[in-house]
């Protein structure tokens, strides 16, 4: 799919891995839609590096989780786009939720923005994608999808569902649609990680080392531009998945 021209929501899209995304799509030239829940400095900030590559860029907060909001969300953008054709969902809460819970709210609010937030996105804009013909969508998933992370359960239950609705919505939205989804790694640390945990986490990883959220931007460029790959996976974790045998 040539990407130049086209309109993107990129969910999430203000700061780490969605900015990465968001400007990766802004130097291939497309307009982008830039998504956020609370990150509104961060959102303006990355919007304004888009708008200096170029192309149009709106900041929009919204609640990806309540389906209103998000088709007000799609409507704003656009008329301020025209046609979005390209949805990168990568809003994510990284919350931690034991098993058993006694307090449910930290379970719901991580599934909510995971699973119903990505699925009333594409719900948005799919029905454009279909009548024009051509679309993507991308997921951003991890390796909880595989493997469960202790101490997470609504984060690794999240992004599995995830990984079924990406394999559930390319067929549903074939041949016109292609739905992908990426599952990056160690790419960027947290704020409250030591150097001592940063360097066991690089030593989990076949390759030794974290990876950069341009590797996670470039494998989504891939997707986006290859014409024959839909209801497939990527996993841009430099060998974490293995890095244990």
């Amino acid at each position: 799919m040539e990407l130049s021209g086209l309109s993107a929501l990129v969910t999430g899209g203000a700061y780490r891995v969605g900015k990465a995304v968001t400007l990766a799509l802004a130097r291939a030239g497309v307009n982008v839609l830039i998504n956020y829940h609370s990150s509104a400095s961060a959102a303006q900030e990355t919007a304004t590096e888009a708008r200096e590559l170029g192309v149009r860029a709106l900041p929009y907060q919204a609640d990806v989780s309540d389906p209103e909001k998000v088709a007000a969300m799609v409507d704003a953008g656009r008329q301020a786009l025209g046609a979005i054709q390209v949805l990168v969902n990568a809003a994510s809460l990284w919350r931690a939720t034991p098993f058993p819970a006694r307090d449910l709210s930290d379970w719901h609010r991580v599934t909510r923005i995971l699973i119903d937030g990505s699925f009333y996105c594409a719900n948005a804009l799919a029905p454009e994608m279909v009548r024009l013909g051509k679309g993507a969508i991308i997921n951003v998933v991890d390796l909880s999808a595989w493997e469960p992370f202790r101490g997470y359960v609504a984060h690794s239950v999240g992004k599995s569902a995830l990984w079924a609705l990406t394999r559930q919505l390319a067929v549903e939205l074939a041949p016109g649609v292609r739905v992908n989804a990426i599952a990056p790694g160690p790419v960027l640390p947290t704020p409250n990680q030591t150097p001592s945990e940063i360097a066991g986490v690089a030593s989990r990883t076949l390759l030794g080392r974290w990876g950069a959220a341009d590797d996670v931007s470039e494998a989504v460029l891939f997707l986006l531009r290859s014409d024959y790959i839909t209801g497939e996976v990527i996993v841009v974790d430099g060998g974490q998945r293995y890095g244990h045998l």
